[in-house]
């Protein structure tokens, strides 16, 4: 076992190093970029966004579009091979954000993620929609709980 971890810990040093700023050559960087949003930070932040869909959430054609109206750089792709393109608004979070400008992200048509992107490169997605939604029924604890206070009521009766 000790030459395995000795050879791994051998190809792990064999990798190079990433450069100290290896954003800025990134393909999917150099295409936000050439979209020519005006904002620096929100570029940033849409890369951020990308590489957590593309990389970690496995989000399937994930692509970059510009949004003229709000001058930002947005992402469409599919969650799933197969399910419906979804849109997602990457924010730096000291960007405030209108009424105006989630409206017309949801008139594109398709279901809308806002991506809050901290300093630190934390990320916060808030599903968006299109008026009032219904909340899912709890799940867990408090599903167990009225279940049994209806089971007491049904046994006093």
């Amino acid at each position: 076992m000790e030459m395995c971890e000795a050879s791994d810990r051998a190809d792990l040093s064999e990798k190079p190093p990433l450069p100290p700023n290896w954003i800025l050559p990134h393909p999917a960087y150099q295409q936000m970029k050439n979209l020519e949003v005006g904002d620096s930070a929100q570029v940033h932040a849409a890369f951020l966004v990308y590489m957590d869909l593309t990389h970690v959430r496995q989000w399937k054609e994930v692509s970059s579009v510009k949004s003229t109206e709000l001058e930002v750089v947005l992402l469409e792709g599919r969650e799933k091979e197969g399910s419906p393109i979804q849109t997602v608004l990457p924010l730096p979070v000291h960007q405030s954000l209108s009424h105006r400008s989630i409206r017309h992200v949801l008139d594109r048509g398709f279901p809308m993620l806002l991506c809050a992107v901290a300093s630190d490169s934390t990320l916060v997605y808030q599903r968006m929609t299109d008026g009032l939604v219904t909340p899912d029924p709890p799940v867990g604890f408090f599903q167990d709980v009225g279940r049994r206070r209806n089971r007491k009521r049904r046994q006093q009766h």
